[in-house]
């Protein structure tokens, strides 16, 4: 049978409860508006009565790209296969070495550790007093000779340890300069300072290392107050040995140095005495405001002038030995190997700054010894290049006059006594190596002076890092029997006697010595780092500031 359909008064009855909800509002009444309370809203969405145009191509979202975006010319982002190395610092490793890594990376990668000074509770860093110290620290480094590596190593980890770790330490030849901005949205803070004034003294040096190093290292609990103390104890305290001690030393100097030449004991005495009387007259200089170039001019007269008198009496004594013997208390060694590590580690401006300086103090010893052997020719001293260039081989009495030479090299630089010893048998291994090389294999003098310096350098590296301390000053004083006096020299004399090319080429082979000595100990001390333990692994160690050209 066909269904019926529904007459308009069916439709009228009244449903069962179940049809339809308590909760429904009865029919002819308006359901109330919902409050504003409850109603789920975003910040971001548009206000009413406000309209917006979207742009064309998008979708109005706010992860849409822009409108000039093309995925097509977009550049592509590629992540290396292998992933990005993660840099483990070992806690037992040198904190040279730990901020050295940390400096080779940009910030943003550069992991973050919990300062090792403990801080008051709920406050930050003193900002301005960190940056102050550190200044102070970084100050007495460099102007101690120390590179500029170093000295940004030891100011990055001064900062780090008082909790700053979103600092740029800059180094430069007279200004230190340091950054720290504590977030993205925080303003950054500057301090900077000027290195005025210079002083050679490898005792404060070391000291100045051993605050950094307790400072860096936990267990150690140095506040702030107790580093100001400590770093105003350096600075007060006197140098090791006094004047007339270093006047002394520089006459054993010379001495030593004429012997290694073949001078005997009457050349010793002459070459000691000129030595003597150039470094009293460069403190008089000194004493007089005159710079520094000046100053190594009136050092290199009197030695130069006592050479000339022993050729002009004829008494059968080596003068280019006595010359030669005054000359390698002058060569600014120390200056060479600073500039020449600066810009083997990328930091150009400074190793230029350096490598002028070493150029400037090479003239005035040139001046200054060109001036007394000119006058010494006008009044016909027999002074011959060719003559005194045949080595003299006395293997023993050379090694005694090689230690006699480091021993009072160290202590022109002021270093501590307990460092002598070393330096002496370093200074001895030098020159055995050299004469090995050059004198007895009749082999190259660069390269013989290469791999003594590379030894030097060596060892002097594994010294320091089993004393934690600086290299200085186990490697300067021990290069002393390998500096070029003897090229210095015969140059000087050939410019005298008015041979020019034959002068400048000695003088130029005696600026590629220099580069031999300062890089072998450049790559001794890059050895060493290389196969001891390091804070990373081989293969994700970070070059220094390397660019390859492009």
């Amino acid at each position: 049978m066909a269904e019926q359909p529904h007459g308009p008064e069916e439709d009228r009855k009244p449903q069962s409860d179940e049809a339809h909800s308590a909760f429904t509002p009865p029919a002819g009444v308006e359901p109330p508006g919902i409050p504003e309370e409850d109603q789920p809203t975003s910040e971001f969405a548009v206000p009413e009565g406000l309209t917006t145009e979207p742009q064309a191509g998008t979708e109005g979202s706010a992860f849409a790209p822009p409108a000039s975006f093309d995925a097509k010319l977009a550049h592509p982002a590629y992540t290396p296969a292998q992933g990005f190395p993660a840099v483990r610092l070992a806690k037992d490793a040198p904190w040279q070495d730990r901020m050295r890594t940390m400096l080779r990376m940009p910030v943003s990668e550069r992991p973050v550790t919990e300062a090792v000074q403990r801080q008051e509770e709920d406050t930050g860093p003193a900002v301005p007093r960190v940056l102050d110290l550190t200044l102070r620290i970084g100050e007495l480094l460099l102007a101690g000779g120390e590179g500029a590596e170093d000295v940004e190593a030891a100011m990055f980890a001064i900062c780090r340890s008082y909790g700053m770790d979103r600092c740029e330490p800059t180094v430069t030849f007279t200004l230190l300069s340091v950054t720290y901005q504590p977030s993205l949205v925080d303003d950054p803070v500057t301090a900077s300072r000027i290195v005025r004034r210079r002083v050679t003294d490898y005792t404060r040096l070391t000291a100045v290392y051993q605050l950094v190093a307790d400072i860096s290292t936990e267990g150690y609990d140095v506040t702030l107050e107790e580093a100001y103390r400590r770093l105003a104890l350096i600075r007060r305290n006197r140098h090791p040995y006094p004047g007339w001690v270093l006047t002394l030393a520089a006459g054993m100097l010379a001495g030593a140095a004429s012997v290694l030449l073949g001078g005997g004991l009457a050349v010793f005495l002459i070459a000691a005495a000129g030595a003597m009387l150039g470094d009293r007259l460069a403190w008089l200089a000194a004493g007089r405001g005159l710079p520094e170039f000046y100053q190594f001019a009136v050092a290199a007269m009197p030695p130069a002038a006592l050479g000339v008198t022993v050729s002009l009496l004829h008494a059968g004594l080596r003068p280019s030995a006595v010359i030669t013997g005054g000359l390698f208390a002058l060569i600014p060694g120390r200056a060479l190997v600073a500039a020449v590590q600066d810009g083997l580690t990328g930091f150009y401006i400074t190793a230029s700054a350096r490598l002028l300086e070493v150029a400037y103090f090479f003239v005035a010893i040139v001046v200054g010894v060109l001036t007394a052997l000119y006058v010494g020719v006008q009044l016909g001293a027999q002074l011959n290049p060719e003559g005194t260039v045949a080595p003299v081989e006395r293997p023993l009495v050379q090694i005694a006059a090689a230690m006699v030479l480091s021993l009072t090299f160290a202590v022109l630089l002021q270093q501590e006594r307990g460092t002598v010893l070393f330096v002496m048998c370093n200074g001895a291994v030098a020159w055995v190596v050299f004469a090995a090389v050059a004198v007895t294999a009749k082999g190259s003098t660069v390269l013989a002076t290469a791999l003594a310096a590379g030894l030097v350098g060596l060892f002097g590296q594994l010294m320091a890092r089993y004393e934690r301390t600086s290299s200085l000053p186990y490697v300067t004083a021990a290069i002393g029997p390998l500096l070029p006096g003897s090229a210095t020299y015969y140059g000087v004399l050939n410019i005298a006697q008015g041979r020019i090319d034959g002068g400048f080429n000695s003088l130029a082979r005696a600026a590629a010595l220099a580069l031999a000595i300062a890089i072998g100990v450049n790559l001794g001390g890059e050895l060493a780092r290389m196969f001891l333990r390091t804070p990373a692994s081989a293969a994700s160690r970070r070059a220094a500031k390397r660019t390859r050209g492009f």
